[in-house]
């Protein structure tokens, strides 16, 4: 019986998501993630970030794997949305270096590279790489590892790719310059829906909600006082509207926090002043010092 966990990444096979997947899979120590083995992952593709969620409720994925924000770009804003209209949890995250690289098929110099291809995320953190390279033209495609893919299945000379290492090993294609992103502190931030993981009381350290409040004044102040009295880490809030309701809005809030106990105290101290609270997941924090 095959016992691989399928793990639904929006994009192709090699792409920073499956990256993530098997970094976060595969960690050492992972025993919330499994039996801690990458080689027993099972990518599923998907074109989208909905195609996440229909992989997971069609029975195709044991599991989903979506980014959410990056220290450059920012928050990806549909994918808060996506968290709240959905009912899978968030059992984990993790926090990827974001790490582009020039790629083409084996024997050529960027001096032969007349056209590059990839997402137009890579291609905004590559801009001034390719400054230096006014010969090539930037051809914005819908994935990095899709376009490292055609390179290799076409056969295409002349024309190169930005994506992951991981691309360019599975599509046997030549790394021309590593690491050309412009800032090297350049991280994504992944989050993990997986039922098949049970988070300890005592592990969870991190949560993730959805709320909305009265449209009166000081009604955020309030929670946010709440929350420093006992002690409670906000290290993510953003703000989204409703639709249909004026300059009313969704708060999305990310809270770290010593102890579960200050945890529950807290949630059951604000929860009064909130409306549509939701949780959207209790996990671990990522520590990179065991990847």
């Amino acid at each position: 019986m095959d016992k691989r966990k399928r793990v639904a990444i929006q994009g192709f096979s090699g792409c920073f998501h499956e990256q993530a997947a098997r970094l976060f899979y595969g960690m050492s120590g992972g025993s919330l993630a499994g039996n801690g083995k990458e080689s027993d992952l099972e990518i599923v593709e998907c074109g989208t970030f909905d195609g996440l969620y229909d992989a997971m409720d069609t029975g195709k994925a044991d599991a989903a794997i979506m980014a959410i924000e990056n220290t450059v770009s920012g928050g990806l804003l549909p994918n808060f949305e996506l968290l709240r209209r959905h009912d899978e949890k968030i059992k984990g995250e993790v926090f990827l270096r974001i790490c582009q690289n020039l790629m083409a098929l084996p024997g050529q110099k960027i001096e032969d590279i007349r056209e590059v291809r990839t997402h137009y995320m890579a291609i905004n953190q590559t801009r001034q790489f390719f400054s230096g390279y006014p010969h090539i033209r930037i051809v914005e495609s819908e994935d990095t590892a899709g376009s490292a893919a055609d390179i290799a299945s076409g056969r295409i000379y002349g024309v190169g790719a930005v994506a992951s290492s991981l691309a360019a090993e599975l599509y046997g294609l030549e790394i021309i310059a590593p690491g050309i992103e412009t800032y090297k502190q350049n991280f994504t931030r992944f989050l993990i829906m997986d039922d098949g993981i049970t988070v300890p009381e005592e592990d969870i350290d991190k949560v993730s909600l959805c709320f909305t409040l009265p449209h009166k004044a000081g009604s955020l102040a309030q929670v946010l006082t709440i929350l420093s009295f006992y002690d409670m880490n906000l290290t993510r809030i953003q703000s989204l509207p409703i639709p249909g309701r004026e300059w009313q809005y969704f708060f999305y809030v990310d809270i770290k926090f010593d102890s579960y106990k200050r945890y529950t105290q807290a949630l059951s101290a604000v929860r009064p002043l909130m409306e549509d609270l939701k949780v959207l997941g209790e996990y671990k924090s990522f520590n990179p010092s065991i990847s």
